[in-house]
């Protein structure tokens, strides 16, 4: 350095000081830099943490979906796809079984003006039994009687059998009625009607995704003194008879996760008369349930669905809501 060789001493050291500052300068000018650059990729990595934590608020949501789907898979199937269990042309003489005590008499007082609607009707064996016109059928000894009430069965898939066909061409459809393609709540009040008998055999109760949904729209079309009738398997039992180490497919509990059983949450529903009769001996816990509407002020208590994995009927988990 020979220039600053050839400076005083007292130049020499403004000279130092100088040049200090300049790398000092320097240095803060870096250090701005960095954290300018460090800023940004805090937050890319903060936003990236966000984006994979969020998928595990949106999992649930993604496996009821692919439940949905697998739920929609079993509706449809046909053939050899159809799962075991996944009945879909019960008979009239297996609702006689299954429903309570009161079914057949109810469907025997039924006049030519009354309506029955049966939902998960499947192939509607029932009604075509009902409306058989053979002697010796199950109609002889269930819902016996010489006037017909007027039927409809809703399904969400079309199992209409040529025998279906043939009994409704000679009936009328306004007689016997075969609805399908949609669930019960994509139909209007008005576009069903009013009816004095409501059925549902392994239907929408058994694998509905909205079961209090479904109960008040199904209520909703009963006349003033008219009556449901429906059941459902593996749930806790009202007399609580339930067999020991029973896997339960409908659970429902309250806000404290506390076991409600089925019936006596549907005793809550305001303007109906509630009767269940549990059936601990049979192979699966099956509690039978009749409703019969005794004013138009229906409410039901709200159900939050928990859990719902397919299957025939499904496996799920209902909580009331406060």
């Amino acid at each position: 350095m020979k220039i600053r060789s050839q400076l005083a001493p007292y130049q020499r050291e403004v000279f130092q000081r100088e040049e200090r500052v300049v790398v000092m300068r320097s240095i803060q000018s870096m250090m701005k830099k960095i954290k300018l650059f460090r800023l940004p990729v805090a937050i890319a990595i903060a936003a990236q943490t966000l984006c994979l934590s969020a998928p595990s608020a949106q999992e649930p949501t993604a496996r009821a979906n692919e439940e949905m789907i697998k739920q929609e898979k079993i509706y449809g199937s046909r053939g050899a796809e159809v799962p075991k269990g996944y009945v879909t042309d019960r008979g009239l003489s297996d609702y006689a079984e299954i429903l309570p005590a009161g079914f057949c008499p109810a469907l025997a007082k039924l006049g030519g003006s009354d309506r029955w609607l049966d939902i998960g009707a499947g192939e509607g064996q029932a009604m075509l039994d009902y409306y058989a016109l053979d002697d010796d059928t199950a109609s002889q000894k269930c819902g016996r009687s010489i006037v017909k009430a007027r039927a409809v069965a809703l399904s969400i898939e079309d199992r209409r059998t040529e025998k279906w066909r043939q009994l409704a061409e000679i009936f009328g459809d306004d007689r016997l009625r075969y609805l399908s393609g949609r669930r019960l709540k994509q139909y209007s009040g008005e576009e069903l009607g009013k009816f004095q008998l409501i059925t549902d055999v392994y239907g929408g109760f058994s694998y509905t995704d909205d079961l209090s949904g479904f109960v008040e729209r199904t209520l909703r079309l009963l006349e003033t003194g008219g009556v449901f009738y429906t059941m459902v398997q593996n749930v806790h039992l009202e007399n609580a008879k339930d067999k020991p180490g029973t896997t339960y497919q409908t659970l429902l509990v309250d806000a404290g996760g506390r076991d409600v059983n089925v019936c006596s949450w549907m005793k809550r529903i305001g303007c109906v008369n509630v009767g269940c009769d549990s059936k601990g001996n049979w192979e699966a816990p099956t509690e039978l349930i009749e409703v019969r509407k005794v004013c138009g002020d229906i409410a039901v208590p709200h159900l939050k669905m928990v859990k719902y994995d397919a299957g025939n009927p499904p496996w799920r988990r209902f909580q009331l809501e406060p």
